[in-house]
């Protein structure tokens, strides 16, 4: 059975947060912390990502099956499941095959849609670099090569590890890259989640449109929308006093 990495934080109601296609647990510390607070948070690296294992494939039905396997194995029930991008599709799955634990989810700016194609630029870039160099900064002049976004190489910088030769990479490029059409794809459902489901966009970003919602409700009846302004696809990073709060308040509805 495939043991996630994770990390807890605080007493109280349980929240699972998911991070998005490249990311880590990490990258939800700081919001995590905040809500400890009140909540018991749980951060997961999802497989293939941070710290958990590595597998030979990438898909939502695999990753909704190791989130409910992660809630059996700590005795976890009425948990709400918070999942950002990548992230959001697996608590969105999670919730239609195995909704018996959850009590509610939270998803940050994504649909159950299909999207088009959209991080060729990234795999190339990370392909073109030589792992086997001592400086990270040589690894980050590479990377705006490639890319024009200070934010993104960042981002992909601190996936970097130091290995035996030089650095590796924190995730499954390899596995990330031949599975990319499985974490693109639409999720399919014979069934819906009935209990609340929040569904949470950035308003700059295009990853989440209002028109979804003809999408959304016939698999997530109770479904309702929050917009956060002056934030994009990165909602908690924007802005993230805002959707601190817009979760903290439904949490305190359930």
């Amino acid at each position: 059975m495939l043991k996630l990495n994770y990390r807890a934080l605080g007493e109280g109601q349980p929240m699972v947060i998911l991070h998005g296609l490249f990311g880590s647990l990490d990258n939800w510390a700081t919001l995590g912390r905040k809500w400890s607070e009140e909540f018991n948070v749980i951060l997961v690296d999802l497989r293939n990502h941070g710290k958990s294992p590595h597998t030979s494939s990438h898909s939502y039905p695999e990753m909704a099956e190791d989130v409910n396997r992660f809630l059996e194995e700590h005795d976890l029930f009425d948990v709400c499941l918070l999942g950002h991008s990548m992230g959001g599709k697996v608590a969105m799955q999670t919730a239609l095959s195995f909704p018996d634990r959850l009590n509610s989810i939270i998803v940050a700016d994504m649909a159950p849609k299909a999207y088009p194609r959209g991080h060729d630029k990234i795999f190339e870039a990370m392909n073109a670099l030589n792992l086997n160099v001592t400086s990270r900064k040589e690894l980050e002049e590479k990377l705006f090569e490639y890319l024009d976004d200070k934010g993104i190489v960042l981002f992909l910088s601190k996936n970097l590890k130091r290995s035996s030769t030089g650095f590796e990479w924190k995730f499954n490029k390899e596995v990330l890259e031949k599975d990319y059409e499985k974490i693109i794809r639409a999720l399919h459902s014979s069934n819906s989640f009935t209990k609340p489901a929040l569904f949470i966009k950035g308003e700059k970003s295009h990853y989440l449109a209002e028109e979804d919602g003809s999408i959304i409700a016939p698999l997530f009846p109770q479904y309702q929308l929050n917009i956060i302004e002056n934030a994009g696809h990165w909602i908690h990073a924007d802005n993230p006093n805002r959707f601190y709060n817009v979760v903290r308040q439904f949490l305190h509805k359930l």
